[in-house]
């Protein structure tokens, strides 16, 4: 049954980390047509070109994409609470142990289910939150300025990932707190950025 659901949960996981990676990949390539698009319609508009040329270039309609900036601010909250379950799950957090390395692995083990603990209640707040803003957002029909597309949307995608985060904090919260009670390995343990 535990190994069924730590699949399940790194499955969940590594599927969540994918989207976000697709849809940061996405949002890159987008801020470089953008740029690139803005920087020839400037190049167009410059003094120094040859008058027929500037006009050919700008009648191109070459340009930013209008909206980048609301695209970019909803795909990267989102992106953002899809990378957080693996790096939870993996212990992948920058950590600082300054004072725990001195530690006994016991203590050391006690301190990072705290851990743990706190960090499901925040994410189980935060995720709380996000559902409150959505449903405000929704209420509302507010829309973002350029593209008007409606802001929940974009409240939504990240209340989805955050949940998705929370149960994955959840889960590791439990995991850790059995690992030290109990002394068994549950969860792959990892240094993550250690500084």
């Amino acid at each position: 049954m535990l190994n069924r659901i730590e699949r399940a949960m790194e499955n969940m996981a590594r599927v969540m980390a994918i989207i976000g990676g697709t849809v940061l990949t996405v949002l890159v390539i987008l801020i470089c047509v953008s740029v690139l698009g803005r920087g020839l319609n400037t190049l167009g508009h410059a003094e120094f070109m040859a008058e027929g040329l500037g006009k050919a270039l700008i009648g191109t309609g070459v340009g930013p994409i209008t909206g980048d900036f609301e695209l970019v601010e909803a795909g990267v909250a989102f992106a953002i609470f899809s990378f957080l379950p693996v790096a939870q799950l993996y212990s992948s957090h920058a950590t600082v142990d300054i004072f725990t390395s001195f530690l006994s692995v016991k203590a050391n083990k006690f301190i990072q289910a705290f851990w743990e603990v706190i960090f499901a209640i925040l994410m189980i707040v935060i995720t709380w939150r996000l559902y409150e803003g959505t449903m405000n957002k929704l209420d509302y029909g507010e829309t973002t300025f350029m593209l008007q597309f409606p802001i929940w949307w974009a409240y939504a995608a990240s209340l989805f990932a955050s949940a998705i985060a929370a149960i994955t904090a959840i889960y590791t919260a439990f995991a850790r707190i059995a690992e030290t009670l109990t002394k068994r390995h549950i969860l792959p343990y990892s240094e993550g950025a250690s500084h």
